[in-house]
């Protein structure tokens, strides 16, 4: 029986020498694949035709910053809709997992528990599978996020929650070890990140900090501050919060109460808070940004 530890190794050697592939097993893999593929594909076309089901706290989300969960959970609407491109994106990143956990089985590693529903301090959530008896949640990354996977520094920098997300997976499940499973999708490089239980956070204590805040009709205070926009004397909103689609909501008083204010650059929208010095580029009025 095969070991996490050498995952990636041999999930590379599958594409070095076949010799050793067990065709049966190849085939079923295959077929699990397909099925999953498909019903990604097909859930992701059908997704906008779904109607919109009152939010509630889920697992995958414990770790996101606690001003924009209160403004999620407490149903406000976003101004931005995702872009067709981006919808795509999400897409592959989906396939791409799936891909993953394929060449696991392939590899002759122990793939269960797809989609397991799990729960702790009353919140559920669905972990993607146990590979060789170790709770792994699976991703798919640039080749700037992917280097914290490959250099196992998640926690170092870790916008999204990942680290919140899985550690409550393990605690649910009693583990004292767990890791993500990684492919950067430019490059299709593979890493494996482990996770070990004096790493972990302390997601109990997560929730009953953000079942507190839900009970205020005030939100907690922001996520990030804002930050310096070269040598202009402009300030304009952190990475973190220029991703968010309750920005406007949660900066509605700067700019002399006017708000945002955003302005169409050739990399992108940017999100400015403060402005001493006008951007030579075009302004997008209020209400008609899409997203970055």
């Amino acid at each position: 029986m095969k070991k996490i530890d050498t995952l990636v190794e041999d999930i590379y050697a599958l594409f070095t020498d076949a010799s050793s592939l067990d065709k049966d097993n190849l085939k079923l893999a295959a077929r699990q694949l397909s099925k999953a593929m498909t019903d990604h594909v097909v859930n992701r076309l059908l997704e906008s035709t779904q109607p919109k089901r009152k939010s509630t706290l889920r697992m995958s989300q414990v770790g996101k910053p606690l001003r924009q969960l209160w403004y999620s959970l407490k149903d406000y609407p976003v101004y931005e809709k995702p872009l067709p491109h981006n919808q795509i994106k999400f897409l592959y990143g989906n396939i791409l997992e799936e891909l993953l956990l394929f060449l696991a089985r392939a590899a002759g590693h122990t793939v269960t528990e797809e989609q397991k529903k799990v729960e702790l301090s009353g919140v559920s959530g669905h972990k993607d599978c146990r590979i060789d008896g170790v709770t792994v949640d699976v991703k798919s990354a640039s080749s700037y996020a992917f280097k914290k996977f490959e250099n196992n520094t998640v926690g170092q920098d870790d916008p999204f929650g990942y680290i919140s997300q899985l550690s409550g997976y393990a605690q649910a499940e009693g583990d004292t070890e767990a890791a993500f499973l990684a492919i950067e999708k430019q490059n299709g490089k593979i890493a494996l990140s482990p996770l070990h239980e004096l790493e972990f956070d302390d997601v109990s204590e997560r929730i009953k900090k953000i079942n507190i805040a839900l009970e205020s009709d005030i939100p907690p205070e922001r996520c990030y501050a804002d930050v310096p926009e070269g040598k202009t004397g402009n300030r304009k909103l952190s990475i973190g919060c220029s991703y968010c689609p309750y920005k406007f909501y949660c900066w509605k008083d700067i700019n002399d109460g006017r708000g945002l204010r955003t302005f169409r650059y050739a990399n992108g929208p940017r999100f400015f808070t403060r402005i001493v010095k006008q951007p030579n580029v075009e302004e997008i009025p209020s209400g008609m940004v899409n997203e970055n």
